[in-house]
């Protein structure tokens, strides 16, 4: 029999930061940019540490990226955040030893890629190269109490007018008088 005054409560094991956070990035290749202005969900190759995007015509839009993001990653298991950490943002320009290797980094994790994507990326997109830094805004055991809300914007993306007949109804009530 243990005295019931002696039970302490032991403390959470401790977690590998870089290593929950490189299992998260190559295990899913979405997350979320968070800066001041906006949040946009992205796709994302991941490559020596760093997070890669890219943007531009025929692409993710995003607007221009400052010099420090938030990265917000979910667990490819539950769907759930993950980590919230901040980067580093910085564009690598067409002409550095590294865009190649970033653009086959991407180019791999491309869905519906076309033929002439990477030569299209370096004419007018962007690749940008995000450096994780720091400790977690965000980890298990320390989460937001209340999530982070953005308020949804109307977009090309929106469906603005009468919904498709599939979605909520203009045949539901036929099934129900002929049920």
């Amino acid at each position: 029999m243990t005295d019931p005054a002696s039970t302490v409560e032991a403390e959470p094991a401790p977690i590998n930061i870089s290593a929950l956070l490189g299992e998260a990035l190559s295990k899913s290749d979405m997350c979320w940019i968070r800066t001041p202005e906006f949040t946009r969900l992205v796709w994302h190759a991941y490559d020596r540490d760093a997070i890669l995007l890219v943007t531009g015509p025929g692409e993710q839009q995003i607007p221009p990226l400052p010099e420090n993001v938030e990265v917000v990653l979910r667990s490819k298991d539950a769907g759930t955040r993950l980590l919230t950490v901040e980067a580093k943002a910085v564009v690598l320009p067409p002409e550095h030893e590294m865009w190649p290797v970033a653009a086959a980094a991407l180019a791999a994790e491309r869905l519906n890629a076309t033929d002439d994507q990477v030569a299209r990326w370096r004419e007018t997109g962007n690749i940008y190269v995000l450096h994780p830094f720091g400790m977690p805004i965000e980890r298990p055991g320390a989460y937001a109490v209340e999530p982070p809300t953005t308020p949804l914007v109307a977009s090309r993306e929106t469906t603005g007018g009468r919904l498709p007949a599939h979605v909520g109804g203009r045949f539901a009530g036929r099934a129900r008088r002929r049920g």
